[in-house]
């Protein structure tokens, strides 16, 4: 009787009333049963042993040992159940040994069993209805008891569950002043083990307010093991305030982040990590990401691909700005921290606090003015900026692993969101103020050992493991954001795939990007083209034809032109006409130098002038002394005169020192004047 369930999806066999009540009183008459019952053994013990003494020895030791035994057997159940069952089992088997050996009607044990019969037995019916389920246990705590127990954590406690679909959560309480948020995070991989789950499926978000106290949360099915296609922007022409959709959680709800900050809501702006090794899904998860920006009508991004956009050819078009590595990064990231203080300016001159929504439409507003007379100013509006980086390793590598930490720690205030992409964010690679500066990452699958650098500590102790899929689960991903509810970080999500059958829509994107999207705005433009120079041109707009060179020649028929292939200075000249003589002269030096001439010092000061307007513009606005090689092989000049002189020129203003070490930014002409 103590330990009695039932089915509680069990129905009634028939429609009648009759049968209704029958199927509701089921679940009660279990201890009503085991009372009949025990009047039963009574009487017929007596009848056996009504005159035995060696069977009221036996009866006892039995009565004793049958209480002790239900003792024992209650320690894994909860302190008032074990207490409870403990009774009722002692009282019955008492006065079944007392009816075996006086007789059921004698004295007052016939009494005892009319009246404590079914008080004991009400008890039992009380205490079922009290419980929100048939097979839960008292005190807030569920059936999990057990479960709780085998991973360490028996004296926890489990309030209510909150059931959705396809995720439980349970309040979470361990014992006080024994256990701590860390017990119950090195429980989570036992806990998966026990209920036949993956390690990700079982997290915990500790309480903030409370080292004892939190959620367990579980999610039983993974709803990520279906690939979904991309078929294209979740919001198009919608604002860059609104989130960006770039997949879906294991539970179905949507993954989303935001990029730039919202002051009522009291979110931050925020720069962006993506990081996963070799075959996790960056790729895709990058374009998941670049396109919903690129459906947004207040956004401009400059982008540097040193994989010369084997991904990104199809939305290159739609870029403000796109490079592909090199020399031409190290002008982007000079030309971003040269936009941020411009931006700044400007956002502070017309009252915003930090970049939002109506800073990138024409400042119509006398709340938002640049005049001191306080009229509305009318100046043109300043869109979002976005500066990612992909394959960010290899520029790190060229320029140092604090290029971006300037950027990083400068460019929320100023518009300007910074994406950087790489496959293992370590400390060799990236330095500690540029991490510690991305507040946002993407995590995917990575090595194991790679996690710290990926995902914050208290992440991954509350059960985020970005380790445990590597390249096997592309797309799979950990978002920790601004705007993503704290208990999501270590939830995971995936992205969606991009496949040949997405390119015609993200071409048709690039195209919708350049004739809607938003432009530079006059002091951004200004900023960048101030360090890049000619190198920097802005968002080409949908009808630019290609340059003569990249333009393809319409082949013909040699056979229907109606003359020979000839320039036009030859036309005129017979091939039969014999060829002149001879003449004094005719093998003399074509320019009148000796080889090996060496310019004078004027001279050669004139002709560094000159090569660094032929870098300005070729539009390479990042020299050093390695980019004067063949110019100094030319000219004879070594490259240490190069190097001189390149100091020399920056004193002068027609160059600025970079973050790099033999490096040298060309300011360009006019600005030096």
């Amino acid at each position: 009787m103590p330990g009695y369930l039932v089915d509680p999806r069990g129905g009634s066999d028939g429609g009648s009333i009759s049968a209704y009540l029958l199927h509701r009183a089921k679940p009660h008459m279990p201890p009503w049963i085991g009372w009949a019952g025990t009047g039963l053994a009574g009487a017929l013990g007596h009848w056996r042993w009504g005159d035995s003494a060696a069977a009221g020895v036996g009866l006892t030791l039995a009565s004793v040992a049958l209480t002790g035994a239900t003792w024992w057997a209650g320690k894994s159940t909860s302190q008032q159940r074990r207490l409870h069952s403990a009774i009722t089992v002692a009282a019955g088997s008492a006065w079944v040994t007392a009816a075996c050996l006086a007789g059921p009607t004698a004295g007052p044990i016939d009494d005892l069993f009319i009246m404590g019969g079914p008080v004991v037995a009400l008890s039992w019916n009380a205490r079922m209805i009290l419980r929100h389920t048939p097979d839960a246990n008292e005190g807030g705590q569920g059936g999990d008891k057990g479960l709780l127990e085998k991973v360490g954590l028996a004296r926890a406690q489990l309030g209510a569950a909150k059931v959705e679909p396809n995720r439980v959560t349970a309040p979470l309480a361990v014992e006080a002043g024994e256990q701590t948020h860390d017990d119950v995070t090195k429980a989570l991989a036992r806990i998966a083990s026990a209920l036949d789950l993956p390690t990700s499926a079982v997290r915990y978000t500790p309480n903030a307010d409370s080292a004892r106290r939190g959620e367990l949360v579980i999610v039983p099915e993974d709803m990520l093991s279906e690939v979904v296609e991309w078929e294209g922007p979740s919001n198009l022409g919608g604002s860059i305030t609104e989130p960006l959709n770039l997949g879906r959680y294991d539970d179905g709800a949507p993954l989303e982040v935001w990029l730039p900050g919202d002051p009522d809501a009291g979110r931050n702006s925020t720069h962006l990590l993506i990081a996963g090794g070799t075959g996790s899904g960056k790729g895709d998860t990058a374009l998941n990401l670049l396109t919903e920006i690129l459906s947004r009508r207040d956004v401009i991004v400059m982008l540097s691909d040193p994989k010369a956009f084997q991904d990104f050819a199809p939305l290159r078009p739609g870029l403000d700005w796109g490079v592909e590595g090199g020399t031409d990064t190290e002008v982007m990231v000079e030309a971003v921290q040269a936009a941020i203080p411009a931006r700044t300016r400007w956002l502070g001159a017309h009252g915003y606090r930090q970049w939002v929504v109506e800073a990138a439409q024409q400042q119509t507003s006398p709340e938002h003015t640049c005049r001191s007379d306080g009229r509305a100013c009318g100046c043109a509006g300043m869109p979002f900026m976005v500066a990612w980086f992909e394959e960010a390793a290899n520029t790190l590598r060229a320029l140092g692993d604090d290029a971006f930490t300037g950027i990083a720690q400068e460019a929320r205030s100023a518009g300007i969101s910074l994406i950087v992409s790489l496959q293992r964010p370590s400390y060799d690679q990236m330095s500690t103020s540029t991490r510690a500066s991305l507040p946002s990452v993407i995590a995917l699958g990575c090595d194991a050992r790679d996690e710290g650098f990926c995902l914050p500590d208290e992440v991954l102790a509350a059960g985020a493991h970005p380790g445990a899929w590597g390249n096997r689960r592309p797309g799979y991903c950990y978002l920790v954001s601004p705007g993503v509810p704290e208990d999501r970080y270590p939830s995971p999500g995936r992205t969606r795939r991009f496949t040949q059958r997405a390119v015609p829509v993200m071409e048709a994107l690039a195209t919708w990007a350049q004739r809607n999207g938003a432009s530079a705005d006059p002091v951004t433009a200004g900023a960048v083209s101030s360090v890049a120079g000619r190198a920097y041109t802005g968002r080409p707009a949908p009808d630019t034809q290609l340059p003569a060179a990249l333009r393809a020649v319409p082949e013909e028929d040699d056979m229907n032109q109606s003359g020979l292939l000839v320039d036009p200075e030859d036309a005129y000249i017979d091939p039969d006409t014999e060829l002149p003589d001879p003449e004094d002269g005719d093998d003399a030096p074509l320019f009148g130098q000796e080889s090996g001439h060496k310019p004078s010092p004027d001279e050669a000061r004139r002709l560094f002038a000159q090569a660094l307007e032929d870098f300005e513009r070729d539009g390479q606005m990042i020299v050093g002394p390695k980019d004067f090689t063949d110019w100094c092989d030319r000219h004879n000049l070594s490259r240490s005169w190069v190097s001189l002189r390149l100091k020399d020129a920056a004193l002068e203003g027609r160059l600025e020192a970079t973050n790099t070490t033999g490096r040298w930014r060309i300011v360009p002409a006019l600005a030096a004047a």
